[in-house]
C-alpha cells in the first residue's frame, strides 16, 4: 500500500485498501471507478467496511450511511485521505463520558470507592433514595453486602444505573464537564439522567419497573458475545428464528441474543468458522424481539414521567449517531427491543465531537478496549473509571489528575473545585 510517510496511505493507498476490503465483503471483484451503489453493499456490509476502516486508520468523521454520499471508491479514499488532515484538539481537554451496560456488575462493586470518597458516598446515596421506594430494598446494601443477587436482572438494572450516576456526579463535582454523553444498554438512562433528559426521580421509577418487567418474562433466553463482524453474526444467526443482533460493540465484537437454544447452534456455527464466541452473564435475550410483550407497558409507564432533551449532545444506542429529539415513551419502548448500535454510537461521538478524553463510567472497564481501537493512535485518551473490584480512591484521583491536564470543558470557567 503506498503512503504519506506519515504512517497513513496516500489517496492512492486508500484507493489499494478499499478495493480489496469492498471486494471482500461482497464476494466479487469490483474497481475503483465503480459506483458505490452498484458494488452490492448491504447495510451489513457497509457497517462491516466502515468498522474495518475505523479500525485500521481511526475514527472517521462520517456516519456510516453517508459513504453513500460518496460515488465511487476513489471520491471515498479520497474523502478519507483528507481526513487526515484534520488533527484532533491540542491541549484542551474535552471530555465525553460513556456509561457501561447491564454485564459489568460484580458483588462489591465500587465498595472501595464508597468507603474513601465522600462525594461518591453522598451521590450513590442519593441515588439509593430515588430508587428504594419502586424497588422495596437499598441499592447501596445490595451493591456492599458482596451478594449473588446483583445479578438478577431487578436489582442488576438499578445498581448499575445507581453506580453509573453516582460516579458521573461524582466527575461533574469535581468541574469534569462532558462535552459527550454515551451509554450502552442500561447506561444510556444514567446518561439520559445526567444530561437532563429525564429527572433523576423519574429515571429511578422507570429503571425499577423495567428491570423488574423484563425478569417477569419467561426463562430461556440470553446473550452471546461474539469475535464475529455484524455480517459473520447476522449469517449465523439466519438459521435460527429465534436469534438476532443483540448489539455492535466493534468492528469485530458483535453481540447476539435470543433463545438459548438457538445460541448454541450459532455458537456451534461460528467455531467451525474459527469465530470465537461466549455467553454473557444476563438472565434474558436483552434488545431483542423477545422483549416485545413488555415494551407496551413500559411505554405507557413513562408517558406519566417528564422527559425531555439532553442538554449535553447525546449519542443514542438506539440511532447509532446524535440524537437530539425528545427522549418520550416510543424511545424508551424502542430502547428495550432495538439492538444496542453502540458502535455506530460511538464513531459518531469520536468523529464529531473529537473529545481528546473518553472516560468510562461503571463498575469495571468493558467499553474501554473498543473505545481505544476505534480511536487508534491518533484518538483520545480512553480511561475506565474503575477497573474492577478493588477500585478505590486513588483510581479515581489518577482519573482527576488526567482529566485536569488542562481546561475541563470548553467552558473556559476554571474557578469550579477540581
Amino acid at each position: 500500500m503506498s503512503g504519506s510517510g506519515r504512517g497513513l496511505p496516500d489517496e492512492q493507498g486508500y484507493v489499494e485498501w478499499l478495493t480489496e476490503r469492498v471486494a471482500e465483503h461482497v464476494r466479487r471483484e469490483v474497481r475503483e471507478d465503480m459506483p458505490l451503489i452498484e458494488c452490492g453493499l448491504d447495510s451489513v456490509a457497509l457497517l462491516g467496511l466502515y468498522g474495518d476502516a475505523e479500525e485500521a486508520f481511526g475514527p472517521l468523521p462520517d456516519h456510516p450511511v453517508e459513504v453513500w454520499s460518496y460515488l465511487t471508491i476513489r471520491g471515498l479514499a479520497r474523502r478519507l485521505a483528507d481526513r487526515d488532515r484534520v488533527t484532533w484538539p491540542d491541549g484542551r481537554v474535552r471530555t465525553a463520558f460513556v456509561f457501561t451496560g447491564q454485564g459489568c456488575q460484580h458483588p462489591w462493586m465500587t465498595a472501595g470507592l464508597h468507603g474513601h470518597c465522600t462525594a461518591y458516598r453522598h451521590h450513590l446515596t442519593t441515588a439509593d433514595e430515588a430508587l428504594s421506594p419502586h424497588l422495596g430494598r437499598s441499592v447501596v446494601e445490595l451493591v456492599l453486602e458482596g451478594s449473588p443477587l446483583v445479578h438478577r436482572t431487578a436489582l442488576t438494572q438499578p445498581a448499575l444505573f445507581a453506580v453509573g450516576y453516582a460516579l458521573a456526579m461524582t466527575l461533574l463535582e469535581e468541574g469534569v464537564e462532558p462535552v459527550a454523553l454515551l451509554g450502552h444498554g442500561i447506561g444510556e438512562f444514567a446518561a439520559a439522567t445526567v444530561g437532563g433528559a429525564l429527572p433523576l426521580g423519574a429515571a429511578a421509577e422507570l429503571v425499577v419497573a423495567r428491570g423488574a418487567l423484563m425478569e417477569q418474562l419467561p426463562p430461556g433466553g440470553g446473550m452471546m458475545a461474539t469475535c464475529a463482524n455484524p455480517y459473520e453474526a447476522a449469517e449465523a444467526a439466519t438459521a435460527e428464528p429465534g436469534v438476532s443482533i443483540g448489539a455492535v460493540n466493534a468492528a469485530r465484537a458483535t453481540v447476539l441474543s435470543g433463545d438459548l437454544a438457538g445460541l448454541e447452534r450459532a455458537s456451534r456455527r461460528l467455531a467451525d468458522a474459527g469465530i470465537a464466541s461466549t455467553m454473557l452473564k444476563v438472565t434474558h435475550a436483552f434488545h431483542s424481539p423477545l422483549m416485545e410483550p413488555v415494551a407496551p407497558c413500559l411505554e405507557e409507564l413513562v408517558r406519566r414521567m417528564p422527559t425531555g432533551t439532553s442538554r449535553v449532545p447525546f449519542y443514542s444506542t438506539v440511532y447509532g449517531r446524535r440524537y437530539d429529539g425528545p427522549l418520550d415513551p416510543a424511545y424508551w419502548s424502542r430502547h428495550i427491543t432495538s439492538p444496542v448500535r453502540f458502535a455506530d454510537a460511538a464513531r459518531a461521538l469520536l468523529g464529531e465531537r473529537r473529545p481528546s478524553h473518553v472516560v468510562e463510567i461503571g463498575p469495571k472497564a468493558v467499553l474501554t478496549a473498543f473505545l481505544r481501537r476505534m480511536g487508534g493512535t491518533r484518538g483520545p485518551r480512553c480511561l475506565p473509571m474503575c477497573r474492577g473490584p478493588r477500585t478505590n480512591a486513588v483510581d479515581l484521583a489518577g482519573t482527576l489528575s488526567a482529566l485536569n491536564a488542562g481546561p475541563l470543558s470548553e467552558d473556559e470557567d476554571t474557578s469550579r473545585r477540581t
